[in-house]
């Protein structure tokens, strides 16, 4: 096992509205970042609040001078930042023993998609077309890449705007993500092929510690779509089997195949509705790709870097030739306290099995 070591940040640094502020860094008690594929990207961050100030020991934060609503703070390792967010709420702490505390949460972007609820319909209209109003909607760009098909209707029913886009993301197969003000609609594939090399984690080294699953319980070897088109006024069921998810598989195996030792599990779907063969299809691949992906799954724990996002892919490397290879991360938590000091949670999947050197 490859136990090398490298020099990392004990903990990040902290600016807010554009500003580096070192008081910050250095009264940092704790931070937790989270960010999942169907959350908002959050802090919450806990400072301590008491000490000198303009010639007299008092509370440091409290003025609100320098911590306030609607501030932008940021947390950076290695000079590129992990969070960037809008300060949400001020939570003041005053416990027994010990000083007293000012705990900041903050969201980005997603926050306004959030807190907007709607009942309206979109007609003659493609799910990239949505996307595209919802953000300026908001004072948003959008950088859209999405195929599908143009639905008569589309009908968002007393939905946030983020709940509505992400019920039209899960059935074309696409992610959303917010980047500053812009906010992404892209597939996985073309999410992944467009982003940086993956991160390698050697555990050892950058990977403290991991566990790693290969579970056959939701796989299946197909899964089909079905509803009615109104205009030929006749059913429509559309598949989609491990040709979907081949191009992912880099030489393992997949869930399907696997599973086929055991016999054939094929699943309908009829509560999605369709109303055409097109859409159908497209609901089946990506419902089938949401199932296939989730095939070998990873829970870890590793050294802190700004590329360890969601939507990034990680190499895990020296856990044998069965669960060595990359990974998409669909959960990061950014960790930071006195006692074990910066360190990220992650969540990760891929659709294959082994293929990967030892």
């Amino acid at each position: 096992m490859v136990t090398t070591t490298r020099v990392t940040a004990a903990r990040p640094t902290v600016s807010v509205d554009g500003r580096d502020e070192a008081s910050l860094a250095e009264g940092l008690l704790s931070m937790r970042v989270e960010e999942s594929t169907d959350g908002l990207y959050r802090c919450e961050a806990t400072f301590g609040n008491w000490g000198a100030k303009a010639g007299s020991t008092t509370f440091l934060y409290f003025d609100r001078r320098l911590l306030d609503f609607g501030k932008e703070l940021v947390f950076s390792v290695g000079g590129k930042p992990i969070f960037r967010g809008r300060i949400s709420a001020l939570e003041g702490e005053f416990p027994e023993g010990s000083a007293p505390r000012l705990t900041v949460l903050a969201e980005d972007r997603y926050a306004d998609l959030r807190t907007k609820r709607r009942t309206r319909t979109f007609a003659d209209v493609t799910d990239a077309a949505v996307v595209q109003q919802v953000a300026t909607d908001h004072g948003l760009t959008a950088q859209v890449s999405l195929d599908g098909p143009t639905h008569r209707v589309l009908a968002q029913l007393n939905q946030s705007d983020l709940a509505f886009l992400r019920d039209r993301a899960r059935a074309v197969g696409a992610e959303l993500w917010m980047d500053g003000s812009a906010l992404h609609a892209r597939t996985r594939t073309d999410r992944g092929s467009s982003g940086p090399a993956p991160v390698t984690l050697g555990y050892g080294n950058d990977l403290r510690e991991v566990r790693v699953l290969a579970d056959l319980a939701g796989q299946r070897t197909e899964l089909t779509v079905c509803g009615w088109d109104v205009a030929t006024k006749k059913a429509v069921a559309e598949s989609a089997g491990e040709s979907t998810i081949s191009s992912e598989l880099a030489g393992g195996q997949s869930g399907a195949q696997a599973l086929a030792r055991l016999g054939d599990r094929k699943e309908r779907v009829v509560h999605s509705v369709p109303v055409t063969g097109r859409e159908a299809k497209s609901r089946a691949e990506s419902l089938y790709r949401g199932i296939a992906r989730r095939f070998v799954t990873a829970q870890g724990v590793a050294v802190t870097t700004a590329g360890l996002r969601v939507g990034a892919s990680v190499k895990l490397d020296q856990v044998g030739q069965l669960f060595t290879g990359t990974y998409y991360l669909t959960a990061v938590t950014h960790l930071f306290d006195d006692i074990e000091g910066l360190r990220t949670e992650f969540c990760a999947e891929r659709p294959g099995l082994g293929g990967g050197a030892s």
